[in-house]
């Protein structure tokens, strides 16, 4: 119990940190609740064969949840464009494929390590620090790396919009707002 104390205080000094150095990057001053984790990891691909792509993961939190959800951590595919943090990813999960880098560029850096596509990809980035240009550029490269019927799965902390900035070329198959974190967040789901 007092190690995870100290591994959450850890996290936490580390995103506050690199928050403080970088805001548009960091996108939060304390890593996702473990209620938003869950969230996210219920929607992973039904093929335990298919890769998982997550986006902007910070110290892991989501990642632990997609893990303890069944997914097998040879088929973790993260990218995250923090050094540090992807780092301290890359000695939490040592079977994962952690890219540093950024997630713009996600059609490259998965054709680099021959994956084709991915049965879902899980995002924690902050989309409302881009342009909405920015934003539709990344959902073009996330269509075009998913299965079909894959899901892109997002959180914003815009919780009255029930899709988020990009999204306007997938189908919403769910929509979920988590109170229980901080800032409250919406999780939706698209699907190809």
């Amino acid at each position: 119990m007092a190690k995870k104390l100290i591994a959450t205080l850890s996290d936490t000094g580390m995103f506050l940190q690199e928050w403080f150095a970088d805001p548009k990057r960091t996108g939060s001053v304390v890593p996702s609740s473990k209620r938003l984790a869950t969230a996210m990891a219920r929607w992973l691909p039904k093929d335990p064969n298919s890769f998982v792509l997550e986006l902007g993961p910070g110290t892991g939190v989501v990642t632990d949840a997609l893990i303890a959800r069944g997914l097998r951590e040879d088929k973790l595919v993260v990218i995250e464009n923090n050094s540090k943090m992807a780092g301290l990813l890359r000695g939490r999960f040592p079977r994962a494929q952690v890219i540093t880098g950024d997630a713009w560029h996600l059609d490259t850096l998965l054709r680099n390590r021959q994956i084709e596509s991915v049965g879902a990809v899980i995002s924690s980035l902050p989309l409302l620090n881009f342009s909405e240009d920015q934003a539709e550029t990344l959902a073009q490269k996330i269509r075009a790396m998913l299965e079909p019927q894959g899901n892109w799965v997002q959180f914003t902390y815009r919780i009255h919009k029930m899709r988020p900035r990009g999204a306007a070329n997938f189908r919403l198959h769910a929509s979920k707002i988590v109170w229980l974190n901080l800032p409250p967040a919406r999780v939706s789901v698209l699907q190809k």
